[in-house]
């Protein structure tokens, strides 16, 4: 289920945009785009990106530069990024990406269902680290603050130890329900 974070895809040319964004479509995820580096930087700091396909050599500020920044701050450090480059294997380049923790890098032109399946994964997976971040932060918060009213209807509580449980009749021993002749 897709929920509300966008994929951001970044390339400064438009017709590489409109592939990309084909390729993706299927998967029903909102899809966002820029143009360069500065704009990338723009909507990821504005939040709600959940992944961000980013060419690696453009005018201005490169891909390589959006994810030096985006890697400096804690809101946006753990977004997955997939770097893409249309000039071929580079082991400098190869070895700088994953050195700043990008989740792949692929070359272009990209194979749609070899795509898809990697931006299906680490999009949920990050979905799913999200998820439960906020519910360590709840949790930390009931623990820090016990006296906040809780929904008890879930869990039923067990009686008060000192309070007193009238003792059950055993309905054996007294005879209770058994015919008698």
């Amino acid at each position: 289920m897709p929920s509300d974070a966008k994929i951001l895809i970044v390339d400064d040319h438009k017709d590489t945009l409109y592939a990309l964004e084909s390729a993706l479509a299927p998967l029903g995820y909102r899809l966002g785009r820029a143009t360069s580096g500065d704009e990338a930087l723009k909507q990821v700091l504005r939040g709600q990106v959940g992944l961000l396909l980013l060419d690696v050599r453009m005018p201005g500020v490169s891909g390589l530069d959006v994810v030096r920044y985006l890697r400096r701050l804690e809101q946006t450090q753990n977004i997955p990024v997939i770097l893409l480059t249309g000039f071929g294997p580079d082991q400098e380049l190869t070895a700088t990406a994953f050195a700043l923790g990008v989740a792949d890098l692929v070359l272009k032109p990209v194979d749609p269902w070899a795509l898809r399946t990697k931006v299906r994964y680490l999009y949920d997976a990050h979905q799913h680290r999200l998820a439960l971040e906020q519910e360590i932060r709840e949790l930390r918060a009931l623990v820090k603050d016990p006296a906040r009213p809780q929904d008890h209807t879930a869990h039923p509580s067990l009686p008060h130890p000192g309070a007193h449980v009238p003792p059950q009749r055993d309905a054996y021993r007294t005879g209770a329900g058994r015919d008698r002749p």
